[in-house]
């Protein structure tokens, strides 16, 4: 009975560790819930992690669930999960021993019906509205014959063959494309960078800058389309400086990007007919307009030529225009000899009352007055004359004085300027000693640099420096060969040798040291120079 009751009897249950525990867990939960789908609330999404996975929640109004999505997954996946969004996840339910939870594996997700992606939708729509992004005074004239196409769309699909083929019927012109994703996630941001990178293009630059965008995609369902329905894309189609023109599935089939484009094509084929007219259309009206031009021009030429002949009929002729001047010529030539006779008359008049009064007497007295008028004035001049003399004499006799005094001003500013230059001579004669002083110190001070940094310092302490046989240091044993010739370099002077293979035999005798050569001089007695160690 005593061993019945003692504490060390072993127990009839089996014994597990924590992690036997924790994996016979995650093996039952695995085998029992393999493929489940589950419907739920998307809870606690923040987007793909830095890792490339997602991990969020599924929750109902009364339970929640941790999910997972692998990043291999997560890339398959037809459109990008957002925080309350309604979907039918499949996959299968797993433990983390790590912390005791389970979790579901998400292989495969979709919304839970079209209704939860419309309410998404509606919602979004209402939302951008409100900002102004689908306002119609936003919106712009596409430019009528565009010389540049910018095309936003997948390279690989039926699309940009459509639009190139139907801009190369109508109008051919220069189109660029910037390849996208137009399906799965990622596809809205690559849309979106799409067209703000066509928008940053400078004009006159090595890419051509776009008169017109557009952005198109074939038909497909609404998770197909969900990517033209990023808010990223809206508003870079709103901010776009551009006119684009959005052509994304059917003309059944609307994306918010419809909304915010210039204009809407029902299909990528009808975008390139928006985009660029047909050639030969403007060809045709271009004639008619030519030939409506050269009619008019030729209706109007009639016109004013009747009209110029009409107005010729009324001017008067060249005999009815000079017949009055020429008359009035006649009349003035007829009264122009009178003129003359009584011209000639009256001046002879005039010149017989002047001689009358030219009588002897009359002019003996008018000469002697004007003797007597310049009798005056010459003796008036000469008494200015003496004034000046007088005036000249007496400037001459101060400045005679002031000469004079000129020679003793004249020493003592001399000998002023001399003390000046003396003291001058002094302070320059300072000045440059000063200066050779401050500059020997310099150069004893860079003597004392270059001797430190020399390398003979280090030939001092028992190194040599190794030159081939041109003079260049040598830095590598691997461009020594043998038989090279060599110059070793001391502290107190050179020695010659000859390279050998580098490995001497055990118990070969020493090589005999060869003779010291006499160190050559250097020509023109100058310092040898410095050579580099490194």
């Amino acid at each position: 009975m005593a061993s019945f009751f003692d504490s060390d009897s072993p127990s009839n249950l089996t014994e597990y560790s924590v992690s036997e525990l924790s994996g016979s867990i995650k093996r039952t939960v695995e085998q029992a819930f393999d493929q489940v789908r589950v419907r739920g609330e998307i809870s606690g999404y923040r987007g793909p992690h830095s890792s490339g996975h997602a991990y969020f929640a599924l929750k109902d109004d009364r339970a929640r669930i941790d999910a997972v999505i692998w990043k291999g997954t997560f890339s398959r996946l037809r459109f990008r999960p957002e925080e309350g969004m309604e979907v039918i996840a499949t996959g299968k339910v797993t433990t983390f021993p790590g912390s005791s939870k389970y979790q579901i594996v998400i292989e495969m997700m979709e919304p839970a019906g079209a209704g939860a992606l419309m309410a998404l939708l509606e919602e979004r729509k209402r939302k951008l509205a409100a900002e102004g992004l689908f306002d119609a005074n936003r919106k712009r004239q596409l430019p009528y014959m565009p010389k540049v196409i910018g095309v936003v769309t997948s390279p690989t699909g039926a699309v940009i063959r459509d639009i190139l083929h139907r801009i190369a019927d109508r109008f051919p012109v220069h189109v660029v494309v910037w390849p996208v994703r137009v399906q799965g996630d990622g596809s809205g941001d690559e849309v979106a960078a799409a067209i703000r990178g066509f928008n940053a293009i400078e004009p006159g630059g090595p890419i051509a800058r776009p008169d017109v965008l557009i952005v198109a995609r074939g038909g497909g369902s609404l998770e197909d389309l969900w990517g033209f329905n990023d808010e990223a894309v809206v508003r870079a189609a709103a901010a776009s400086g551009i006119p684009l023109i959005s052509a994304v599935g059917h003309e059944t089939d609307w994306t918010l990007i419809d909304y915010a484009a210039d204009q809407r094509a029902p299909t990528p084929t009808g975008a390139a007919e928006m985009a660029v007219p047909v050639r030969a259309d403007l060809e045709a009206g271009l004639s008619g307009l030519s030939a409506r031009l050269k009619s008019a021009v030729g209706r109007q030429m009639d016109n004013r030529r009747q009209a110029v002949r009409s107005l010729a009929r009324a001017l008067p002729s060249l005999d009815q225009l000079l017949a009055l001047p020429r008359r009035r010529f006649d009349e003035a030539a007829l009264g122009l000899g009178r003129g003359l006779t009584m011209n000639t008359a009256n001046k002879r008049r005039q010149f017989e009352r002047v001689s009358a009064e030219l009588r002897a007497d009359l002019l003996k007295g008018k000469l002697s007055e004007r003797r007597q008028r310049l009798v005056d004035a010459m003796n008036k001049a000469d008494r200015i004359v003496e004034r000046q003399v007088h005036r000249g004499e007496a400037r001459v006799s101060a400045a005679d004085a002031a000469l004079r005094a000129l020679p003793s001003r004249l020493i003592g500013q001399i000998h002023r300027a001399s003390d000046r230059v003396a003291g001058l001579a002094a302070r320059s004669d300072a000045a440059v000693r000063a200066d050779v002083r401050r500059l020997r110190s310099v150069i004893v001070a860079q003597d004392r640099i270059l001797q430190s940094l020399s390398y003979r310092n280090v030939l001092q302490r028992g190194f040599a420096l190794v030159r081939d046989a041109e003079g260049g240091p040598v830095r590598q044993a691997a461009s020594v060969s043998v038989g090279m010739t060599l110059s070793l370099e001391f502290a107190d002077g050179r020695v010659s040798a000859i390279a050998g293979d580098g490995e001497g035999e055990p118990g070969s005798p020493p090589t005999a040291p060869r003779k010291k050569q006499p160190k050559p001089a250097d020509p023109a007695g100058e310092p040898p120079k410095q050579g580099n160690l490194f």
